[in-house]
């Protein structure tokens, strides 16, 4: 049974950020990865934005192999024996540990029905997939108006694939962005050739010789309808992957609880990434964020905290994503049901909108704005009161 003193369950970019942590403090102690994906670490974001528009595969490397890591590739953690410091795989191995991070991640939300013909979208392979099925001609189905299905159903576009993009809600991005912009995105996006299905749900799916059937239903009583299509691409956002910390008898709640550290209620068992639930002093609660800049912070504090060098985790992570030639950088909450604060230079294309509460910035969006996150989190920070009069011109948006 092999023994490490840092053992990761996961492997994704929290894993990577966590191994680079550990070695920063301890260049030499012993750590064993096991990751369910036959891939090593590797940078996600590639997947639905740059490799669309011609960046090198190869570009996406993590590049952990000079790190003095063992890899379990291909294997799942299905046991955690808390007290005794032990993992169990699929294949029955077990490992002990001196110290554990769970980086698991989250699974994709799933349809009832489709079985292996839906893509959801998630990995290096269901990337290649998508990437042997989109070619000019073909017609491919994008489930969900959310982060995911926005990125994939422009990145589909601009490589020539015809896009029928299908959602429950009024808008692209409805429960994120307020009205006006999700509104505008739907037109946007129609102008730029993608065929737009809002406020329609899908039901089912036929699987015929030639093509797949999806059927759907209009929210408004309009019907049922099948559109016949190559291939399909769901973006239904991601479940954390919680089974080992409640087999462990960690907390849970929307996530590994974790402290201020990164630690679990066991003192050595940490938690990182998509699947922990940790505080944030400035928003005053607790958050689980499932982006880039997340997964690598908190990856490495987790790592240098595992190796003897804790530090509070205070960071308020900022996420980001390309929109055909519009792009964003948010931080903090961004949830359209909050009152907005809209500083436009030049509506629906630049400018900055703030999300508000109880007279307190707890979100901003820098629409075709950059270098602004600090000045932001900085805003998210300061007790206020705000209202639209003192904020606007408060990030500069040009």
């Amino acid at each position: 049974m092999p023994h490490y003193k840092y053992l990761i369950v996961g492997g994704g970019m929290t894993a990577e950020a966590a191994v680079r942590g550990i070695r920063e403090i301890d260049p030499n102690g012993s750590i064993g990865l096991i990751s369910q994906e036959f891939d090593p670490p590797y940078n996600r974001p590639p997947l639905s934005k740059a490799l669309w528009k011609g960046k090198a595969l190869d570009s996406i490397w993590r590049k952990t192999d000079n790190q003095g890591v063992e890899f379990y590739l291909g294997c799942t953690a299905q046991a955690l024996d808390a007290r005794n410091k032990r993992v169990v795989d699929t294949q029955d191995i077990g490992y002990t540990f001196d110290r554990l991070l769970l980086a698991t991640g989250g699974s994709p939300r799933r349809l009832p029905f489709g079985d292996d013909r839906i893509i959801y979208f998630r990995t290096l392979a269901d990337y290649k997939w998508l990437r042997e099925l989109a070619a000019p001609g073909k017609k491919l189905a994008v489930i969900g108006g959310g982060f995911i299905g926005s990125e994939i159903a422009a990145a589909l576009a601009l490589n020539g694939t015809q896009v029928v993009m299908i959602f429950p809600d009024a808008g692209i991005g409805s429960r994120v962005f307020p009205p006006e912009l999700s509104q505008f995105l739907n037109t946007f996006y129609r102008d730029k050739g993608v065929e737009l299905l809002a406020e329609t749900t899908v039901i089912g799916l036929d699987v015929r010789p030639e093509q797949l059937a999806l059927k759907v239903r209009g929210n408004q009583n309009t019907g049922e309808r099948e559109i016949p299509v190559d291939g399909i691409v769901a973006g239904l956002g991601i479940q954390p992957n919680v089974e080992l910390a409640r087999m462990a008898d960690l907390q849970v709640d929307n996530g590994i609880v974790v402290d201020e550290f990164l630690r679990t209620r066991h003192p050595d068992i940490y938690a990182a990434g998509d699947v922990a639930a940790f505080y944030n002093p400035a928003l005053g609660k607790r958050l689980r964020v499932e982006h880039e800049d997340n997964a690598n912070t908190m990856g490495k504090f987790a790592g240098r905290a595992m190796a003897g060098q804790p530090e509070r985790y205070t960071h308020l992570p900022f996420f980001y994503s390309d929109l055909f030639d519009l792009g964003y950088e948010a931080v903090g909450e961004l949830d359209a049901r909050l009152q907005t604060v809209v500083d436009w230079k030049e509506p629906n294309h630049q400018g900055v909108i703030y999300y508000l509460e109880n007279q307190r910035v707890r979100g901003v969006l820098l629409w075709n704005v950059w270098k602004q996150l600090d000045a932001a989190r900085q805003l998210i920070a300061e007790p206020g009161p705000f209202q639209a009069d003192n904020l606007k011109g408060r990030l500069p948006a040009w």
